[in-house]
């Protein structure tokens, strides 16, 4: 894969999570600002710009008041009404009221007569054992949310990282290729000089400036494919669009000596990935044990009312007269418990049975993806062990070959100069010193891309080994 493929694929990659620019800021900048940023500079702010992170902050939070205030399920209710009535017609019961109070209305056509007035309090409690169930489940998906957004917060730093080295690989190619186009300019010069002294024919020098003009259109757009990525960088962590972006740092891996069984035996456990399916087995698991309790056990009800009533001779209109004569109002509350048991639900074929036997067989199916996740983390361990060993093993081959390409180089340029040896056999020679550069700082990124992976896979901190 060339490095334009590479680069779009980071590209690609990196604005699909989401990591979106400030469009305010955006705006407000009228001048190019000039920014050098190291790699560790460009992840916190890309951190702190990133549109998903903020996403996810906001459901962590409700999640973590959820998980606070859980215990509410556990309030009593309590309800507090007042009600005025009128009656179409002249309650009989009203009429009894006349017979028995003193001065109370009589006259069937009196509007007083027809109302009635009635407060009320009322405190409910309930209670049932799936309760506490509700409340540590509302816990398990709070941690469920800290992985997960721990998990956000780990993609957007790899994405953030292997971008940033892969900028500063077509940097390093461009730096080559600047290099090459520099050498070919001095050898134009070099055999200018040289005919017009009449040293060398026309020839020669010709094809020394044909060998130079040719040479800068492929710099020209290796530049500026160079500056269009970084611009497109620039966009993605969240700065300032027209910021003239420069990176500081170098593709200089710290090597790590890496046995894949005993990164899985003291990493394995850390895997973010098994911690999040873990976290759903202990959800299913709540809700489960919620249902059985709820089956199995009664819940209790508590139920307090207060229900003043004015009977009082002054009529609906003016029981406020009276509030403090307990022979204007009576009270027709009550104080009840009740222990209810659904019988249905203990029922093989009822739906909350059904729903319990799926909860089963979702953990069953949790179980199984827990397993294949372990067993995946094998392979993908093993596989990024094998990767950074094979770089390694590379780069310590290619440095030497990139040595031995010098000396050929060197060595073919002093006979060019002397005379000894063609223009094509010259080209050849820094051709191949070219390639062997470049494929050292390619597999040099290989292996650093690789062992952010396997940090990444491991949810560990690697370098700490380094040699």
């Amino acid at each position: 894969m060339n490095l334009n493929k590479k680069m779009a694929a980071w590209v690609l990659a990196f604005a699909s999570m989401g990591m979106g620019a400030s469009i305010g800021a955006q705006e407000s900048v009228k001048v190019e600002q000039s920014v050098t940023l190291t790699v560790d500079q460009a992840v916190s702010y890309a951190l702190k710009n990133s549109r998903t992170l903020k996403s996810a902050d906001i459901d962590l939070e409700m999640k973590e008041r959820a998980a606070k205030y859980g215990w509410n399920v556990l309030l009593p209710t309590v309800q507090v009404s007042g009600t005025m009535s009128r009656a179409t017609e002249y309650s009989p019961s009203n009429a009894m009221l006349s017979k028995i109070i003193p001065g109370y209305p009589t006259d069937y056509e009196d509007e007083e007569a027809h109302w009635s007035t009635v407060g009320n309090v009322s405190i409910g409690w309930n209670f049932s054992l799936a309760m506490l169930k509700q409340i540590k489940a509302s816990k398990v998906a709070y941690e469920g949310g800290k992985i997960s957004l721990e998990q956000s917060t780990n993609e957007q730093v790899l994405s953030v990282k292997k971008l940033f080295y892969a900028l500063l690989l077509q940097q390093e190619s461009l730096k080559i290729q600047q290099a090459t186009l520099e050498n070919s300019r001095q050898r134009m010069v070099q055999a200018q000089t040289n005919f017009r002294n009449g040293i060398i024919p026309e020839l020669k020098y010709l094809q020394t400036q044909v060998d130079y003009e040719n040479k800068k259109p492929d710099v020209d757009t290796a530049e500026q494919n160079l500056n269009n990525q970084l611009d497109t960088f620039v966009f993605l962590i969240g700065m300032p669009v027209g910021t003239r972006l420069s990176l500081e740092g170098e593709i200089n891996p710290h090597y790590i000596e890496a046995d894949a069984d005993k990164l899985i035996e003291r990493y394995g456990s850390n895997s973010l990935e098994i911690k999040a399916l873990q976290n759903n087995v202990d959800s299913l698991k709540e809700n489960m044990s919620a249902i059985d309790l709820s089956t199995w056990t009664p819940a209790l009800s508590i139920n307090y009312a207060w229900q003043p009533a004015y009977i009082g001779e002054d009529g609906a209109f003016h029981f406020f007269k009276d509030l403090g004569k307990d022979d204007k109002w009576y009270d027709a509350g009550a104080l009840s418990f009740t222990l209810a048991w659904n019988l249905t639900n203990a029922l093989p074929w009822s739906s909350n049975q059904q729903k319990a036997k799926d909860i089963k067989q979702n953990l069953l199916k949790l179980e199984i993806s827990l397993d294949m996740l372990k067993e995946n983390q094998k392979v993908a361990v093993r596989k990024a062990v094998d990767t950074l060993n094979q770089a390694r093993a590379q780069i310590e081959a290619m440095e030497r070959n990139v040595s031995l390409a010098q000396r050929a180089y060197d060595m073919t340029y002093r006979a060019y100069r002397n005379g000894t040896t063609e223009l094509l056999d010259l080209r050849d020679s820094e051709q191949s010193l070219n390639q062997a550069k470049l494929g050292l700082v390619n597999q040099k990124y290989n292996y650093m891309t690789a062992l952010l992976d396997l940090e990444n896979t491991l949810n560990a901190d690697l370098t700490s080994e380094r040699e």
